[in-house]
């Protein structure tokens, strides 16, 4: 498996490519625009090209009922995806819940809404753009994180709402070809606290264990007292850390790359970025968010591996706010498997942005 970049694109390579969607949910080869009206995935097509017929864009895309779940990549290997595009109405991003598998693994490696795994919160569309995970006008969600399985690789969506979910577009671009030895899996696990507890810091990730490196953040920010909410800190406990971790940050806009509260600016960069939903930042109910990805930085960890995040405003006579926000956050990391199995997603409920 040899990664590709502006470097080496003009190598030859061992490599089919593939490409799924609701034209070829299979990936199969010389199979792609087949449809029919009586095989596609969405009858409101099949009406639209009723005089063109087959390979006139019958099956552009698939209705997701609601309650249901949908395998849109249940393929064999070796290869490694190398692209994801998805798009659907921003009122289904925390209610429709992406899982990936890899290589017959009972519990999903990625669980998370799939509009914050693409670095999409609050119902609202942002554009992004950063170098895995890029958000265009008008909702198109891309990840170009690469993601290895030597067996097999099972992507399903679930639309965890009481409505039917009309339109759900995507497409999955992978090559078959061999897959490295040492080449780890990728993960992505999303958490909420809602509120978040006065005096505790703010658990993106534990319970990982295995060999790995952690490779991006994404979080998604509800103030809930006025003025400046990020004098926390990261902290990334690292192989057997107690009570102190190895990694300890100086501020939550140092983190993702800003400074002195960012200024009151939206930016969003190849590796890191910040972006105003709902508010302004240091109002009250002011929604944000922030990703930071470490592409040339990651943290690595040998065996286990646990990060918090410190939510600290001011009060009163220069002393710091414990915070009680709401915060939502997705890790990303690559690890050996098996892989510990992640806790309960939340429900909808404890989903649900009001």
């Amino acid at each position: 498996m040899l990664e590709i970049d502006l470097g080496n694109i003009y190598k030859k390579r061992h490599a089919e490519s593939r490409s799924l969607s609701a034209e070829n949910f299979r990936g199969e080869k010389g199979q792609g625009g087949m449809a029919t009206a009586e095989t596609t995935l969405h009858q409101g097509c099949a009406n639209s090209a009723r005089e063109l017929g087959q390979t006139w864009k019958l099956s552009p895309c698939l209705e997701l009922p609601a309650g249901k779940t949908a395998a849109i990549m249940d393929n064999e290997g070796p290869g490694v995806i190398r692209h994801i595009w998805i798009t659907l109405d921003p009122k289904w991003y925390r209610h429709v819940i992406v899982r990936m598998y890899w290589d017959g693994d009972q519990t999903p490696s990625v669980e998370a809404p799939v509009g914050d795994f693409l670095c999409n919160a609050w119902n609202t569309r942002q554009a992004i753009l950063a170098q895995p995970i890029n958000v265009n006008p008008s909702g198109g969600m891309n990840c170009y994180f690469p993601m290895p399985f030597r067996k097999h690789a099972r992507i399903t969506v679930e639309n965890d709402s009481p409505v039917d979910l009309p339109h759900f577009f995507y497409t999955i671009n992978y090559t078959l070809e061999p897959v490295d030895p040492d080449a780890l899996y990728f993960h992505a696990q999303w958490r909420r606290r809602n509120p978040l507890q006065y005096g505790t810091d703010y658990l993106m990730i534990d319970g990982v264990k295995g060999q790995g490196q952690y490779v991006g953040t994404f979080m998604a920010w509800q103030q809930n007292n006025a003025g400046w909410w990020g004098e926390g800190e990261i902290k990334m406990f690292l192989d057997g850390d107690g009570q102190f971790p190895t990694i300890c940050g100086t501020g939550t806009e140092d983190y993702f790359g800003g400074a002195w509260g960012f200024g009151g600016e939206d930016f969003s960069a190849p590796y890191l970025g910040f972006r105003q939903a709902v508010k302004k930042s240091g109002e009250v109910g002011a929604r944000m968010t922030l990703y930071r990805f470490h592409l040339c930085d990651p943290v690595f960890f040998k065996q286990d591996l646990r990060v918090t995040m410190q939510a600290i405003g001011w009060r009163s006579e220069g002393r710091y706010l414990p915070l009680q926000d709401d915060i939502a956050a997705v890790v990303y990391w690559y690890q050996t498997l098996p892989h510990a199995p992640f806790p309960p997603l939340p429900g909808r409920n404890e989903r649900e942005i009001i």
